[in-house]
């Protein structure tokens, strides 16, 4: 595994990535009162936690964003499973460096994460929630910056601030939804894996809720309630990222990528892209 470790302000930032072919193990532990947040842009981590006679088993993988808090007895244990490269950003911060931030991003750590930040606990999960589409770009985004030296630092900071942004979005988001029933929630991961799995032909709204046994309102209400998004536009981001991937192996051309994805017209694709991320399809390719 490679980490690049960069230190904006008073947050100290991994950015992970692997691209072995044998699973991997990374432990590591705290050496102060730390709280952290990890965004997994893809891959899948298996990770034990052990905290005095305690231990904890955690899975992360694609898609998923989660807040802890822990101490320097913790020690963790992270088995990088090979199913698909790993690439995710974990932002951490001593607990006594919190309370030197600005009056508003004190107030969002309070607001969001005061029930994890006032326990005496010496591991605690914080919040874990879904990560929407606005989150995957930012990752995207730090992953593929050209940028070098100063330069870099200051958008990297940009896109942490953003990560931050919208996971404390995110949560308020599902705080004041009512509950979606565990026979709902598999509903929705099974119409996201439709649409993934068909991005070049998708299904109507109504042919998707008749799939997956649900009617198109509930199908609309509880899907941007899980992802954050609406579907289509869930769908267009994966499209795009899948987009990405595909230029990245230099195994097909731009046209080739679009229509992969469902594009039917290039420059609409390359619209697409390059509002996502900065730049030409193109550009992935040279």
């Amino acid at each position: 595994m490679t980490t690049d470790i960069v230190e904006i302000n008073d947050f100290i930032v991994l950015i992970d990535t692997t691209d072995a072919l044998e699973a991997e193990v990374v432990q590591c532990q705290f050496d102060t009162d730390i709280m952290g947040i990890s965004f997994y842009g893809s891959g899948k981590v298996e990770i034990e936690v052990t905290y005095g006679t305690n231990q904890q088993s955690l899975k992360s993988q694609k898609g998923m964003a989660f807040s802890c808090i822990g101490n320097d007895s913790v020690r963790f244990s992270h088995k990088i499973l090979q199913a698909e490269p790993l690439k995710s950003i974990s932002i951490f911060s001593k607990l006594k460096n919190l309370q030197k931030l600005p009056p508003y991003e004190k107030e969002l750590f309070n607001t969001h994460l005061g029930d994890l930040l006032s326990t005496n606990k010496e591991f605690e999960l914080g919040p874990q929630v879904l990560m929407t589409p606005e989150m995957q770009n930012a990752i995207s985004k730090i992953f593929t910056t050209q940028l070098q030296g100063p330069e870099r630092l200051l958008f990297l900071k940009s896109q942490i601030l953003e990560l931050l942004s919208h996971y404390f979005a995110q949560i308020g988001s599902s705080e004041k939804q009512p509950p979606i029933s565990p026979v709902e929630i598999q509903q929705m991961y099974q119409a996201k894996e439709i649409m993934i799995q068909n991005m070049d032909k998708p299904p109507s709204l109504s042919e998707l809720s008749k799939l997956i046994g649900t009617n198109n309102n509930k199908l609309k209400r509880n899907f941007k309630q899980l992802f954050g998004v609406p579907v289509f536009k869930y769908l267009q981001h994966q499209r795009l990222l899948k987009a990405y991937q595909l230029l990245e192996q230099k195994e097909m051309n731009v046209q080739e990528v679009a229509d992969f994805v469902g594009y039917e017209s290039l420059s609409s694709f390359s619209n697409a892209f390059f509002k996502q991320y900065g730049f030409r399809p193109s550009e992935v390719t040279k």
